[in-house]
C-alpha cells in the first residue's frame, strides 16, 4: 500500500469513527482494509449518505461516492469493504 493509500485509510477510519459515534463500540472492532461496511460495521443507508458528504468535503468534488456506489450491484454493496473505498479515492486522485 502506498503512503497516500495509508493516509486515505487513516482518513476513512476517522470519518467512520465520527459517523458511527456511539452506535458501535469500535474498541472491539479494528477498522482495516478488510472491514466490511455491512457485516462488521453494520452501516445504515443514512450513514452512507453522511460518508459520501464527508468524503467530498475532505477530498473535493471529484469524489462522487454516491454515484460510484449507485453503479454497484446489490451484492457488491453488501460485500463492500474499506479497501474498496480507499481504492476508489486513490483512483480519483491519480
Amino acid at each position: 500500500m502506498s503512503t497516500s493509500e495509508n493516509e486515505i485509510l487513516t482518513d476513512v477510519k476517522g470519518i467512520l469513527e465520527e459517523i458511527m459515534g456511539q452506535n458501535v463500540d469500535l474498541n472491539d472492532k479494528e477498522i482495516s482494509l478488510s472491514t466490511s461496511f455491512s457485516k462488521d460495521l453494520e452501516l445504515e443507508s443514512i450513514e452512507f449518505v453522511v460518508l459520501s458528504e464527508k468524503l467530498q468535503a475532505k477530498y473535493g468534488e471529484n469524489i462522487d461516492f454516491a454515484a460510484w456506489l449507485a453503479q454497484k450491484q446489490l451484492d457488491e454493496i453488501i460485500n463492500l469493504q474499506v479497501k474498496d473505498v480507499v481504492g476508489f479515492i486513490s483512483e480519483c486522485h491519480n
